[in-house]
Protein backbone atom coordinates (compact mmCIF):
# COMPACT_ATOMS: atom_id res chain seq x y z
CA UNK A 1 0.00 0.00 0.00
CA UNK A 2 1.29 3.22 -1.08
CA UNK A 3 1.03 6.46 0.71
CA UNK A 4 -2.11 8.86 0.04
CA UNK A 5 -4.32 5.60 -1.39
CA UNK A 6 -3.14 5.79 -4.87
CA UNK A 7 -5.29 2.26 -5.61
CA UNK A 8 -8.83 2.85 -6.71
CA UNK A 9 -10.94 3.51 -3.88
CA UNK A 10 -13.26 0.55 -2.96
CA UNK A 11 -15.73 0.42 -0.39
CA UNK A 12 -16.86 -2.18 2.08
CA UNK A 13 -20.63 -4.01 2.51
CA UNK A 14 -22.17 -2.31 5.26
CA UNK A 15 -22.87 -4.68 8.07
CA UNK A 16 -25.78 -3.54 9.59
CA UNK A 17 -27.54 -6.33 10.55
CA UNK A 18 -24.87 -6.34 12.94
CA UNK A 19 -25.60 -5.45 16.64
CA UNK A 20 -22.53 -4.45 16.90
CA UNK A 21 -23.08 -1.36 13.86
CA UNK A 22 -25.24 0.42 16.33
CA UNK A 23 -23.60 -0.30 19.60
CA UNK A 24 -23.10 3.24 21.71
CA UNK A 25 -19.43 2.27 22.90
CA UNK A 26 -18.04 0.29 19.78
CA UNK A 27 -19.21 3.24 17.26
CA UNK A 28 -17.55 5.98 19.34
CA UNK A 29 -14.57 3.89 19.32
CA UNK A 30 -14.64 3.76 15.59
CA UNK A 31 -16.35 7.63 15.49
CA UNK A 32 -13.04 8.60 17.33
CA UNK A 33 -10.27 6.81 15.40
CA UNK A 34 -11.38 8.33 12.38
CA UNK A 35 -12.17 11.69 13.48
CA UNK A 36 -9.17 11.56 15.14
CA UNK A 37 -7.27 11.01 11.66
CA UNK A 38 -9.56 13.64 10.28
CA UNK A 39 -8.00 16.16 12.63
CA UNK A 40 -4.70 15.06 11.52
CA UNK A 41 -5.10 15.90 7.92
CA UNK A 42 -8.10 18.24 7.59
CA UNK A 43 -7.82 17.84 4.05
CA UNK A 44 -11.37 18.13 3.61
CA UNK A 45 -11.88 21.44 5.27
CA UNK A 46 -13.76 23.18 2.82
CA UNK A 47 -16.04 20.44 1.12
CA UNK A 48 -19.16 20.84 4.10
CA UNK A 49 -19.55 22.28 7.34
CA UNK A 50 -19.31 18.87 9.36
CA UNK A 51 -15.37 18.94 8.94
CA UNK A 52 -15.12 22.64 10.39
CA UNK A 53 -17.88 22.12 13.19
CA UNK A 54 -15.52 18.74 13.82
CA UNK A 55 -12.07 20.96 13.62
CA UNK A 56 -13.81 23.96 15.52
CA UNK A 57 -14.74 21.21 18.55
CA UNK A 58 -11.15 20.18 18.65
CA UNK A 59 -9.30 24.07 18.53
CA UNK A 60 -12.45 24.69 21.52
CA UNK A 61 -11.19 21.76 23.89
CA UNK A 62 -7.76 23.59 24.38
CA UNK A 63 -5.45 20.70 24.02
CA UNK A 64 -5.36 20.53 20.23
CA UNK A 65 -6.45 16.42 20.22
CA UNK A 66 -9.57 14.72 20.46
CA UNK A 67 -9.87 13.21 23.53
CA UNK A 68 -10.39 16.76 24.83
CA UNK A 69 -14.09 16.42 23.33
CA UNK A 70 -16.71 14.52 24.81
CA UNK A 71 -18.72 12.24 22.40
CA UNK A 72 -22.34 14.27 23.05
CA UNK A 73 -21.06 16.62 21.34
CA UNK A 74 -20.61 15.13 17.96
CA UNK A 75 -24.00 15.09 16.67
CA UNK A 76 -23.92 18.77 15.40
CA UNK A 77 -20.52 17.29 12.90
CA UNK A 78 -22.75 14.42 11.98
CA UNK A 79 -25.73 16.36 11.23
CA UNK A 80 -24.26 18.76 8.78
CA UNK A 81 -23.22 16.00 6.49
CA UNK A 82 -25.51 15.48 3.38
CA UNK A 83 -24.06 12.26 2.30
CA UNK A 84 -22.46 13.85 -0.96
CA UNK A 85 -19.31 11.50 -0.94
CA UNK A 86 -17.42 13.68 -1.94
CA UNK A 87 -14.63 13.38 0.71
CA UNK A 88 -14.42 9.80 0.23
CA UNK A 89 -14.56 9.92 -3.65
CA UNK A 90 -12.27 13.31 -4.20
CA UNK A 91 -10.14 14.26 -1.26
CA UNK A 92 -9.38 11.52 1.65
CA UNK A 93 -6.31 9.89 0.88
CA UNK A 94 -7.12 7.41 3.84
CA UNK A 95 -10.32 5.69 1.87
CA UNK A 96 -10.08 1.55 1.43
CA UNK A 97 -8.24 0.00 0.24
CA UNK A 98 -5.57 2.41 2.48
CA UNK A 99 -4.86 0.48 5.89
CA UNK A 100 -6.66 3.50 7.99
CA UNK A 101 -10.27 2.73 6.16
CA UNK A 102 -11.95 6.03 6.48
CA UNK A 103 -14.99 6.49 5.38
CA UNK A 104 -16.52 9.12 6.51
CA UNK A 105 -20.36 9.14 4.67
CA UNK A 106 -20.89 5.61 5.74
CA UNK A 107 -19.28 6.41 9.44
CA UNK A 108 -22.04 9.17 9.11
CA UNK A 109 -24.71 6.80 7.98
CA UNK A 110 -23.82 4.32 10.94
CA UNK A 111 -24.06 7.21 13.54
CA UNK A 112 -27.62 8.02 12.01
CA UNK A 113 -28.42 4.80 12.09
CA UNK A 114 -27.52 4.55 15.55
CA UNK A 115 -29.57 7.24 17.08
CA UNK A 116 -32.08 6.14 15.00
CA UNK A 117 -32.40 2.38 16.57
CA UNK A 118 -32.60 4.14 20.11
CA UNK A 119 -34.33 7.07 19.39
CA UNK A 120 -36.24 6.82 16.57
CA UNK A 121 -36.61 9.28 13.26
CA UNK A 122 -38.70 12.91 14.07
CA UNK A 123 -42.09 12.48 12.90
CA UNK A 124 -42.33 15.62 10.37
CA UNK A 125 -38.78 14.41 9.10
CA UNK A 126 -39.92 10.92 8.12
CA UNK A 127 -43.32 12.59 6.52
CA UNK A 128 -41.27 14.86 4.34
CA UNK A 129 -39.04 11.93 2.72
CA UNK A 130 -42.50 9.86 1.83
CA UNK A 131 -42.28 10.76 -1.85
CA UNK A 132 -44.31 8.40 -3.02
CA UNK A 133 -46.97 8.89 -0.60
CA UNK A 134 -46.30 12.92 -0.89
CA UNK A 135 -46.53 13.16 -4.26
CA UNK A 136 -49.75 10.89 -5.23
CA UNK A 137 -51.47 12.98 -2.57
CA UNK A 138 -49.99 16.37 -4.31
CA UNK A 139 -51.05 14.90 -7.64
CA UNK A 140 -54.69 14.99 -6.71
CA UNK A 141 -54.58 18.97 -6.54
CA UNK A 142 -51.66 19.78 -7.79
CA UNK A 143 -52.59 23.42 -8.08
CA UNK A 144 -53.46 23.73 -4.35
CA UNK A 145 -50.05 21.86 -3.30
CA UNK A 146 -48.09 24.33 -5.42
CA UNK A 147 -50.06 27.38 -4.18
CA UNK A 148 -49.27 26.09 -0.66
CA UNK A 149 -45.92 25.21 -1.36
CA UNK A 150 -44.85 28.55 -3.00
CA UNK A 151 -42.03 30.51 -1.73
CA UNK A 152 -43.91 34.09 -1.69
CA UNK A 153 -47.16 32.73 0.67
CA UNK A 154 -46.75 34.34 3.36
CA UNK A 155 -49.65 32.26 4.90
CA UNK A 156 -48.83 28.59 4.62
CA UNK A 157 -44.83 29.10 4.93
CA UNK A 158 -44.56 30.58 8.16
CA UNK A 159 -46.48 27.23 8.76
CA UNK A 160 -45.01 24.57 7.37
CA UNK A 161 -41.93 26.20 8.78
CA UNK A 162 -43.38 26.11 12.23
CA UNK A 163 -44.66 22.45 11.87
CA UNK A 164 -42.17 20.89 9.75
CA UNK A 165 -39.04 23.07 10.22
CA UNK A 166 -39.00 23.57 6.62
CA UNK A 167 -37.85 26.97 5.79
CA UNK A 168 -39.68 29.42 4.40
CA UNK A 169 -36.84 30.99 2.01
CA UNK A 170 -36.32 27.73 0.42
CA UNK A 171 -37.82 27.41 -3.32
CA UNK A 172 -39.46 23.50 -3.49
CA UNK A 173 -40.79 21.62 -6.26
CA UNK A 174 -44.01 21.72 -7.80
CA UNK A 175 -46.10 18.76 -8.50
CA UNK A 176 -47.74 17.62 -11.80
CA UNK A 177 -51.53 16.18 -11.61
CA UNK A 178 -49.94 13.31 -13.92
CA UNK A 179 -47.18 11.65 -13.07
CA UNK A 180 -44.37 10.89 -15.67
CA UNK A 181 -45.18 7.15 -16.07
CA UNK A 182 -48.88 7.56 -16.80
CA UNK A 183 -47.61 10.73 -19.33
CA UNK A 184 -45.02 8.17 -20.94
CA UNK A 185 -47.92 5.75 -21.49
CA UNK A 186 -50.17 7.82 -22.41
CA UNK A 187 -47.92 9.43 -25.60
CA UNK A 188 -45.05 7.83 -26.42
CA UNK A 189 -42.63 9.52 -28.87
CA UNK A 190 -42.27 7.49 -32.25
CA UNK A 191 -39.02 5.89 -32.42
CA UNK A 192 -36.38 6.38 -35.25
CA UNK A 193 -35.59 3.19 -37.00
CA UNK A 194 -32.90 4.22 -39.03
CA UNK A 195 -30.59 5.52 -36.40
CA UNK A 196 -27.37 3.39 -35.77
CA UNK A 197 -28.35 2.83 -32.10
CA UNK A 198 -32.06 0.96 -33.22
CA UNK A 199 -31.03 -2.20 -32.16
CA UNK A 200 -30.92 -0.86 -28.54
CA UNK A 201 -33.74 -1.21 -25.77
CA UNK A 202 -34.13 0.17 -22.53
CA UNK A 203 -36.19 0.72 -19.66
CA UNK A 204 -36.38 4.35 -17.52
CA UNK A 205 -36.65 4.17 -14.13
CA UNK A 206 -38.62 7.40 -13.77
CA UNK A 207 -37.64 8.04 -10.09
CA UNK A 208 -39.83 10.06 -7.43
CA UNK A 209 -38.63 13.18 -9.02
CA UNK A 210 -39.37 13.30 -12.58
CA UNK A 211 -42.58 11.02 -12.06
CA UNK A 212 -44.23 13.62 -9.75
CA UNK A 213 -42.21 16.96 -9.27
CA UNK A 214 -40.53 17.35 -13.21
CA UNK A 215 -41.82 15.23 -16.04
CA UNK A 216 -40.28 17.46 -18.63
CA UNK A 217 -36.81 15.36 -17.48
CA UNK A 218 -38.29 12.49 -18.38
CA UNK A 219 -39.66 13.20 -21.83
CA UNK A 220 -36.25 15.13 -22.98
CA UNK A 221 -35.10 11.39 -22.13
CA UNK A 222 -37.71 9.82 -24.16
CA UNK A 223 -37.24 12.10 -27.38
CA UNK A 224 -33.35 11.61 -27.26
CA UNK A 225 -33.60 8.01 -26.80
CA UNK A 226 -36.39 7.61 -29.68
CA UNK A 227 -34.14 10.06 -31.76
CA UNK A 228 -31.55 7.72 -31.46
CA UNK A 229 -33.64 4.34 -31.86
CA UNK A 230 -33.74 3.28 -28.73
CA UNK A 231 -37.04 1.33 -27.34
CA UNK A 232 -37.77 2.47 -24.19
CA UNK A 233 -40.35 1.62 -21.88
CA UNK A 234 -40.76 3.75 -18.53
CA UNK A 235 -41.52 2.21 -15.14
CA UNK A 236 -41.64 3.23 -11.85
CA UNK A 237 -42.02 0.83 -8.58
CA UNK A 238 -41.03 2.89 -5.89
CA UNK A 239 -38.58 5.58 -4.97
CA UNK A 240 -35.01 4.23 -4.06
CA UNK A 241 -34.36 5.50 -0.31
CA UNK A 242 -31.96 7.74 -0.91
CA UNK A 243 -34.30 9.98 1.37
CA UNK A 244 -34.33 6.73 3.95
CA UNK A 245 -30.77 6.49 3.69
CA UNK A 246 -30.05 10.02 4.74
CA UNK A 247 -31.85 9.09 8.06
CA UNK A 248 -29.97 5.93 8.58
CA UNK A 249 -33.30 3.89 8.01
CA UNK A 250 -31.16 0.86 6.46
CA UNK A 251 -33.96 -1.26 6.29
CA UNK A 252 -36.33 0.74 4.71
CA UNK A 253 -33.41 1.31 2.14
CA UNK A 254 -33.21 -2.63 2.00
CA UNK A 255 -36.93 -3.01 1.31
CA UNK A 256 -37.10 -0.71 -1.28
CA UNK A 257 -33.91 -2.15 -3.22
CA UNK A 258 -35.31 -5.71 -3.15
CA UNK A 259 -38.46 -4.37 -4.34
CA UNK A 260 -37.34 -2.04 -7.12
CA UNK A 261 -34.76 -4.60 -8.07
CA UNK A 262 -37.34 -7.35 -8.65
CA UNK A 263 -39.82 -5.63 -10.30
CA UNK A 264 -36.87 -4.39 -13.42
CA UNK A 265 -35.32 -8.23 -13.25
CA UNK A 266 -37.55 -9.12 -15.97
CA UNK A 267 -36.72 -6.19 -18.36
CA UNK A 268 -32.97 -6.87 -17.72
CA UNK A 269 -33.25 -10.40 -18.58
CA UNK A 270 -35.43 -9.44 -21.95
CA UNK A 271 -31.82 -7.78 -22.73
CA UNK A 272 -32.93 -3.97 -21.32
CA UNK A 273 -30.39 -1.50 -20.14
CA UNK A 274 -31.67 0.33 -16.82
CA UNK A 275 -31.61 4.05 -17.20
CA UNK A 276 -32.02 6.01 -14.32
CA UNK A 277 -33.00 10.17 -14.73
CA UNK A 278 -31.33 11.84 -11.51
CA UNK A 279 -27.82 10.70 -10.65
CA UNK A 280 -28.81 10.04 -6.88
CA UNK A 281 -30.41 7.32 -8.05
CA UNK A 282 -28.38 5.81 -10.30
CA UNK A 283 -26.02 6.05 -7.19
CA UNK A 284 -28.22 3.61 -5.04
CA UNK A 285 -28.60 1.70 -7.49
CA UNK A 286 -25.03 0.84 -8.94
CA UNK A 287 -23.67 1.27 -5.55
CA UNK A 288 -25.25 1.42 -2.07
CA UNK A 289 -27.67 -0.65 -2.75
CA UNK A 290 -24.97 -3.22 -3.23
CA UNK A 291 -23.43 -2.74 -0.28
CA UNK A 292 -26.62 -2.59 1.95
CA UNK A 293 -28.15 -5.67 0.88
CA UNK A 294 -25.13 -7.55 -0.78
CA UNK A 295 -26.99 -11.16 -0.53
CA UNK A 296 -29.63 -10.05 -3.35
CA UNK A 297 -28.93 -11.34 -6.88
CA UNK A 298 -31.31 -9.14 -8.22
CA UNK A 299 -30.11 -6.09 -6.50
CA UNK A 300 -26.35 -7.22 -8.08
CA UNK A 301 -27.56 -7.65 -11.93
CA UNK A 302 -29.57 -4.29 -11.75
CA UNK A 303 -25.91 -2.70 -10.64
CA UNK A 304 -24.23 -4.18 -13.83
CA UNK A 305 -27.37 -3.20 -16.00
CA UNK A 306 -27.81 0.26 -14.65
CA UNK A 307 -26.78 3.36 -16.46
CA UNK A 308 -27.39 7.32 -15.71
CA UNK A 309 -28.84 9.08 -18.70
CA UNK A 310 -25.52 11.01 -19.65
CA UNK A 311 -23.56 8.13 -19.35
CA UNK A 312 -25.96 5.92 -21.74
CA UNK A 313 -26.06 8.67 -24.56
CA UNK A 314 -21.97 8.91 -24.06
CA UNK A 315 -22.26 4.96 -24.44
CA UNK A 316 -24.09 5.69 -27.82
CA UNK A 317 -21.83 8.32 -29.04
CA UNK A 318 -18.64 6.25 -28.41
CA UNK A 319 -20.33 3.06 -30.07
CA UNK A 320 -22.80 3.15 -32.53
CA UNK A 321 -22.89 7.19 -32.90
CA UNK A 322 -25.45 9.42 -32.46
CA UNK A 323 -28.44 10.61 -35.09
CA UNK A 324 -27.65 13.29 -37.45
CA UNK A 325 -29.67 16.85 -36.67
CA UNK A 326 -28.02 18.49 -33.06
CA UNK A 327 -28.16 22.36 -33.92
CA UNK A 328 -25.17 23.98 -32.95
CA UNK A 329 -24.08 26.65 -30.54
CA UNK A 330 -25.60 25.40 -27.09
CA UNK A 331 -23.86 27.82 -24.16
CA UNK A 332 -24.10 26.00 -20.95
CA UNK A 333 -23.07 26.84 -17.38
CA UNK A 334 -23.07 22.81 -16.00
CA UNK A 335 -22.92 22.04 -12.26
CA UNK A 336 -21.10 18.81 -11.89
CA UNK A 337 -23.42 17.10 -8.99
CA UNK A 338 -22.00 15.33 -6.23
CA UNK A 339 -23.67 12.27 -6.76
CA UNK A 340 -22.88 12.43 -10.41
CA UNK A 341 -19.00 12.36 -9.58
CA UNK A 342 -19.74 10.13 -7.13
CA UNK A 343 -20.53 7.44 -9.66
CA UNK A 344 -17.20 7.52 -10.76
CA UNK A 345 -17.87 6.98 -14.25
CA UNK A 346 -16.37 10.53 -15.04
CA UNK A 347 -18.13 14.05 -16.54
CA UNK A 348 -20.46 12.25 -18.79
CA UNK A 349 -22.95 15.48 -18.89
CA UNK A 350 -20.32 17.41 -20.07
CA UNK A 351 -19.14 14.97 -22.07
CA UNK A 352 -22.72 14.74 -23.82
CA UNK A 353 -23.15 18.14 -23.80
CA UNK A 354 -19.88 18.93 -25.80
CA UNK A 355 -21.48 16.70 -28.34
CA UNK A 356 -23.51 19.45 -29.67
CA UNK A 357 -21.89 21.41 -32.59
CA UNK A 358 -19.84 24.14 -31.31
CA UNK A 359 -21.02 23.59 -27.80
CA UNK A 360 -19.74 26.28 -25.30
CA UNK A 361 -20.07 24.30 -21.74
CA UNK A 362 -18.56 25.70 -18.50
CA UNK A 363 -18.55 23.11 -16.00
CA UNK A 364 -18.55 24.03 -12.58
CA UNK A 365 -17.04 20.85 -9.86
CA UNK A 366 -18.47 22.49 -6.72
CA UNK A 367 -21.01 21.91 -4.25
CA UNK A 368 -24.43 23.42 -4.83
CA UNK A 369 -24.74 22.81 -0.96
CA UNK A 370 -28.49 21.53 -0.89
CA UNK A 371 -28.00 18.05 0.09
CA UNK A 372 -31.40 16.86 -1.10
CA UNK A 373 -34.23 16.86 1.89
CA UNK A 374 -31.50 18.45 4.11
CA UNK A 375 -31.08 21.02 2.42
CA UNK A 376 -34.86 22.09 2.77
CA UNK A 377 -34.61 22.47 6.76
CA UNK A 378 -34.98 25.77 8.70
CA UNK A 379 -31.77 24.82 10.62
CA UNK A 380 -29.74 23.96 7.67
CA UNK A 381 -31.06 26.41 4.71
CA UNK A 382 -28.48 29.11 6.00
CA UNK A 383 -25.22 26.76 5.86
CA UNK A 384 -26.66 25.43 2.69
CA UNK A 385 -26.77 28.84 0.87
CA UNK A 386 -23.19 29.88 2.58
CA UNK A 387 -21.60 26.56 0.56
CA UNK A 388 -23.50 27.41 -2.63
CA UNK A 389 -22.30 31.42 -2.75
CA UNK A 390 -18.66 30.63 -4.66
CA UNK A 391 -20.39 27.89 -6.92
CA UNK A 392 -23.25 30.78 -7.47
CA UNK A 393 -20.86 33.32 -8.13
CA UNK A 394 -18.91 30.59 -10.99
CA UNK A 395 -22.07 30.29 -12.76
CA UNK A 396 -22.57 33.63 -12.85
CA UNK A 397 -19.39 34.79 -14.16
CA UNK A 398 -19.74 32.31 -16.68
CA UNK A 399 -22.45 34.27 -18.18
CA UNK A 400 -24.51 31.14 -20.24
CA UNK A 401 -27.69 31.05 -21.64
CA UNK A 402 -28.37 27.80 -19.51
CA UNK A 403 -27.67 26.58 -16.45
CA UNK A 404 -28.02 23.39 -15.94
CA UNK A 405 -27.08 20.24 -13.34
CA UNK A 406 -28.06 16.92 -13.60
CA UNK A 407 -29.75 17.11 -9.65
CA UNK A 408 -32.38 19.04 -10.46
CA UNK A 409 -32.54 20.24 -6.50
CA UNK A 410 -29.18 21.39 -6.76
CA UNK A 411 -30.20 23.23 -9.93
CA UNK A 412 -33.30 24.78 -8.34
CA UNK A 413 -30.94 25.91 -5.22
CA UNK A 414 -28.84 27.61 -7.64
CA UNK A 415 -30.93 29.28 -9.45
CA UNK A 416 -32.69 30.62 -6.56
CA UNK A 417 -28.84 32.01 -5.80
CA UNK A 418 -28.30 33.48 -8.78
CA UNK A 419 -32.22 35.26 -8.24
CA UNK A 420 -31.07 37.08 -5.66
CA UNK A 421 -28.29 39.77 -4.14
CA UNK A 422 -25.78 41.17 -7.04
CA UNK A 423 -26.82 38.48 -9.41
CA UNK A 424 -30.29 39.23 -9.63
CA UNK A 425 -30.65 36.99 -12.59
CA UNK A 426 -33.38 35.26 -13.18
CA UNK A 427 -32.74 31.49 -14.54
CA UNK A 428 -34.92 28.02 -15.23
CA UNK A 429 -32.07 25.23 -14.37
CA UNK A 430 -32.65 22.59 -16.41
CA UNK A 431 -31.14 18.53 -16.56
CA UNK A 432 -28.63 18.16 -19.29
CA UNK A 433 -30.40 16.19 -21.20
CA UNK A 434 -33.06 19.18 -21.65
CA UNK A 435 -30.51 21.08 -23.34
CA UNK A 436 -29.52 17.42 -25.55
CA UNK A 437 -33.50 17.45 -26.29
CA UNK A 438 -33.80 21.51 -27.24
CA UNK A 439 -30.23 21.27 -29.30
CA UNK A 440 -32.36 18.30 -31.23
CA UNK A 441 -35.18 20.67 -31.62
CA UNK A 442 -37.20 18.11 -29.62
Amino acid sequence: MREGSLEAPTRHVIDWQNPDFIDAAKLDIEVRRQFDICHGCRRCFNLCDSFPRLFDLIDAAGDDELHGVKSTDFKPVVDACTLCDMCYMTKCPYVPPHEFNIDFPHLMLRYRAAERATAGTPFWDKQLTETDRNGTLASIAPAVANWASARDNALTRPLLEKIADVSRDVELPKFHGKTFMAQAKANPPSVNTDAPAKARKVVIYATCFANYNNPDIGHAALAVLAKNGVEAEVVYPGCCGMPQLEQGDLARVAEKAKTVAAALKPHIDAGKDVIALIPSCALMMKFEWPLIVSEDENVRTLARATFDICEYIVDIAGKEGLAPGLNAGASVALHFACHARAQNMGAKAAEMLRLIPQADVAVIERCSGHGGSWGVKKANFEVATKFARQTVRRAADANKTYLASECPLAGKHLAQGLGTGDHAKTVEPLHPIQIFAKAYGL
